[in-house]
């Protein structure tokens, strides 16, 4: 995990807080993160999340989490556990500081009673239809509704029987009167409650009114004294809103809200209702299904909380419009694995091979070093017998050009063990090589060279067939075949560029070691990409993999080039 000094980060919201330090206007950085519990942190939240800790974290203050929890209707506790245990998995906390937008409640309402008072409110009759055509369009300013002008008293009393239920849902709603010609129709009057009988996860069924986001966010950001509210550029034009609310109500020091560009991605959507849609269609396994970019998919697919914060630390913090290749992402990944996942051997398309003059029932143990970690190895027991298990693709009876691997009369080193040579194919009725028959050098143990000094160019894998293990292996590619998953075909949807082979299963040979790994852990299968021993549907009779990413580094290779 990242510590204080390699988390730092350099961008325009350091450089506004210093600023806002220097000139007085704060004297502790207080930042927020509040997400809302209808759906599962995805990669987009954990820029959003790494920008609220660090940039209070490396400025001496503090962050609190807030439950954006004002629609009842799509919220559930589900989603405030998994987001709690997935901010935790990064790399932080928020100590005492958790909030939910309900327990302000009260107080919203109180608000809005004085906003009425103040004559800054009213009570709305117009259906949403009727909401719609009177706002206006981009070049027509809006027109004011009939109710707009009603009596304090008249907009008191509507607006208790609201809270009392004796109104139907969206029969009314409460208006902030501001401004129906404003070119920013965010300030076109906008609403800030509504009826809504559902059940919340906290209240229950105490109100039957709740106030909108735009109105509940700065209230949650003044009473916990947030000092700078950081969010995505979307909300760039909510800001007037923002900064009216507070104002309108009296806050003394209100906070500011700075926006940033949000993170998008190719091959993934960040969409909560897509992600949702995916979830309730079975087009995967849940929120937690290794394809989704969901932080709790990354993480079961074998992502780190490391290379998630180096990833956002290398795209950095701006306010320009961008799109990240995934190939990024996966860098980071590779980078860190390279230096800290143990290299196994595991045989993913199996091709028997039989040593014909090696020892009938002899068996032999090389001790191996699986770890990347020069001062840190890890040994292993590792079998060597006269049956083993290649790579299909390790072998090839008519080869290319410079193919270097196993070959009719070509030799091979066997990782850590000898050389062998092809001598003899065995072919089933189809005319597919089922068998190889080779011979080792006994001189080669190891994998050193002869006495000879003879070399050979090809270096492959292999497991013992006598003590080769079955394991479960799940191939992932992306869940969609084009880097914009959203862009579809005239008259289709995102759904048409779904990958439909972006999850394989295969049974692989093991040696026995990989057993011993743990739930969660990653691993290398060796020359195969970075794998990871799936947390969920494992088992010890039955252990299975996810791949977590290949070994073939694009985004390296693009950027070196």
């Amino acid at each position: 995990m990242c510590n204080e000094n390699e988390a730092r980060m350099t961008n325009f919201i350091q450089e506004i807080i210093e600023n806002d330090i220097a000139s007085g206007r704060v004297k502790e950085i207080h930042t927020r993160f509040p997400p809302e519990p209808n759906g599962y942190l995805h990669i987009g939240h954990a820029k959003a999340i790494c920008i609220d800790f660090l940039m209070a974290k490396q400025n001496g203050g503090i962050c609190n989490l807030r439950f954006d929890d004002t629609n009842p209707s799509k919220e559930d506790t589900e989603y405030v556990d998994a987001i709690m245990e997935d901010i935790r998995w990064l790399g932080f906390d928020w100590d005492d500081r958790m909030f939910y937008a309900s327990n302000y409640f009260d107080k919203c309402y109180a608000f809005a009673v004085k906003l009425i008072k103040d004559g800054k409110a009213y009570v709305e009759d117009l259906s949403a239809e009727e909401v719609r055509a009177y706002r206006g369009t981009l070049t027509e300013p809006g027109k004011d509704s009939p109710y707009r002008n009603r009596s304090i008293a008249e907009n008191l009393d509507l607006f208790e029987k609201m809270k009392d239920g004796q109104f139907a849902d969206g029969q009314k709603i409460l208006r902030a009167k501001i401004d129906m010609a404003s070119p920013n129709f965010n300030l076109r009057d906008p609403a800030i409650y509504r009826i809504l009988r559902a059940n919340h996860h906290r209240t229950g069924d105490k109100w039957c009114i709740y106030p909108m986001y735009d109105y509940a966010h700065p209230i949650g950001d003044a009473l916990e004294d947030i000092s700078h509210s950081l969010c995505t550029l979307e909300f760039e034009d909510h800001r007037p809103l923002y900064d009216w609310v507070l104002e309108a109500i009296g806050f003394e020091n209100p906070p500011h809200q700075y926006e940033f560009a949000r993170l998008n991605l190719t091959y993934t959507l960040t969409s909560k209702r897509k992600l949702l849609e995916l979830v309730e269609n079975g087009v995967v396994s849940g929120w937690d299904d290794p394809r989704m970019p969901t932080l709790s998919g990354l993480r079961r697919l074998g992502y780190t909380p490391t290379a998630i914060i180096d990833f956002v630390k290398m795209i950095g913090v701006s306010k320009a419009y961008s799109v990240v290749d995934l190939a990024l992402l996966e860098h980071c990944l590779r980078d860190e694995l390279n230096k800290t996942a143990k290299r196994h051997m595991v045989v993913l398309e199996p091709l028997k091979v039989v040593i014909d003059n090696y020892p009938d029932g002899q068996e032999e143990i090389f001790d191996v070093n699986i770890s990347p970690l020069e001062d840190k190895p890890v040994n292993i027991k590792r079998p060597f017998s006269k049956v083993i298990y290649i790579e299909k693709s390790d072998f090839m009876e008519n080869p290319a050009h410079k193919y270097f691997r196993l070959k009719p009369q070509g030799e091979v080193r066997l990782i850590n063990a000898y050389f062998i040579t092809c001598q003899e194919i065995i072919k089933d009725e189809t005319g597919e090589v089922i068998e190889v028959h080779c011979t080792y050098d006994p001189q080669t143990r190891g994998g050193s060279t002869p006495p000879d000094g003879r070399k050979v160019k090809g270096t492959i894998h292999w497991v013992s067939a006598q003590h080769a293990v079955d394991v479960d292996v799940r191939l992932y590619e992306n869940l969609f075949t084009t880097p914009d998953p959203n862009a579809a075909s005239e008259g289709g949807d995102y759904m048409d560029n779904l990958n439909p082979n972006s999850l394989t299963h295969i049974i692989a040979k093991a040696e026995p070691a990989l057993l011993d790994m743990q739930a969660g852990e990653n691993c290398q299968f060796v020359r195969m990409g970075y794998f990871c021993l799936d947390a969920k549907d494992s088992t010890v009779e039955k252990p299975i993999f996810n791949r977590t990413v290949t070994l073939k580094d694009t985004w390296k290779k693009i950027n070196e080039g």
